[in-house]
């Protein structure tokens, strides 16, 4: 299919050199249109060919976002199927961006029609869809990537491989605390239905805090307890969790999704043997405090690039990938434990 250049996104500002990646944006409501606007920002071969968007409104203010960088938007196809059957074969990535339920289908669907996947986070919403995707990521060879940004980072990375080949000594103990005006944001509708969202502030902002503490910790989770409040909503909107990794070091976590207005943040200490890390759950930065040292230093590394810019980096053979499905897998152990001992009010439940 033959694709007017006004609606090519590397047009504006192309890097000759970089492989072209002929994307399709599944999905157009908020975080796809932040998603967007940092592409065309620096599209680095990144062609946007076509959009899937059921809702029209929501198209319409995707075409706005490109009309702000003097672009034309792409075609939208509102149905899926629809797309993939008139695209696919012209497309080798696309970046799927809707609410959580509709994740494991939509890549399924993906997957399927031969193209490589970089999902939103969470990436399903329970481990039997997670392990099915895993299944078919490898029975069609193609690549899946999840958007966690934490494990996606440079400094989480690094962090991660310090924490392994023993340099900062084997952790002792893991806190982490997230907290955001969740409950009154105006965009919250369709996060705030369990039915289509899978949970609340936990699952949703507190998937990336439950995915980095994990990638951190580097094992398995065996015991956890949990308590969730849902402040009157059908979702939860405060979570605390205290939990046992496999080798016995202890971790706590707090979500506070009626937090001051507007915040969204984070904070993630690990306790080593050797050291006292300060981390947020996006791998924005890291600090490290040595034994002996009056104060922490921050790691200098490349700032952080979006999760679509480290997805072509995969594509391209830059990097191994750092967010693979069997991360989505992990989270959602921890996230099942979680629910599991809140239902039971706080009562200990094995992994």
């Amino acid at each position: 299919m033959t694709v007017s250049p006004d609606n090519v996104a590397g047009n504006k500002s192309l890097n000759r050199s970089d492989p072209i990646t002929r994307t399709a944006i599944i999905g157009c409501g908020g975080m796809a249109r932040n998603h967007v606007n940092n592409i065309l920002q620096d599209p680095r071969g990144t062609s946007l060919e076509v959009m899937c968007e059921p809702v029209e409104a929501n198209f319409a203010l995707m075409q706005a976002v490109f009309a702000e960088h003097g672009l034309k938007a792409p075609p939208n196809v509102p149905d899926l199927q629809t797309m993939l059957d008139q695209w696919a074969e012209d497309l080798d990535a696309v970046f799927i961006v809707t609410p959580h339920s509709m994740h494991y289908d939509h890549v399924s669907l993906c997957l399927e029609a031969g193209v490589d996947v970089l999902v939103e986070k969470p990436m399903v919403v329970n481990q039997e869809q997670a392990k099915s995707l895993i299944a078919q990521r490898d029975a069609t060879g193609r690549l899946l990537v999840v958007a966690f940004q934490g494990s996606l980072s440079p400094h989480i990375r690094w962090t991660a491989d310090k924490l392994r080949d023993g340099t900062l000594g084997s952790i002792r103990a893991i806190s982490g605390t997230v907290w955001q005006n969740w409950k009154r944001l105006g965009d919250n509708r369709w996060r705030s239905d369990p039915v289509i969202s899978g949970g609340g502030f936990m699952f949703d902002t507190g998937a990336h805090i439950m995915n980095t503490i994990a990638d951190l910790a580097g094992e398995d989770f065996v015991e956890v307890a949990a308590w969730q409040d849902n402040a009157g909503t059908q979702v939860d909107i405060m979570t605390t969790v205290m939990a046992r990794l496999e080798s016995g070091p202890y971790v706590t976590i707090h979500a506070c999704g009626d937090a001051l207005e507007p915040s969204c943040s984070s904070e993630i200490l690990v306790f080593t043997e050797k050291a006292r890390i300060r981390a947020c759950m996006w791998g924005r930065y890291v600090e490290v405090q040595k034994a002996g040292e009056q104060e922490s230093r921050a790691v200098e590394l490349p700032a952080m690039k979006t999760a679509w810019h480290r997805f072509l980096d995969v594509r391209n053979g830059v990097i191994e990938n750092p967010s693979p499905p069997e991360i989505g897998l992990r989270m959602l152990k921890l996230w099942d434990a979680i629910k599991a001992s809140a239902e039971q009010k706080g009562r200990p439940v094995r992994c």
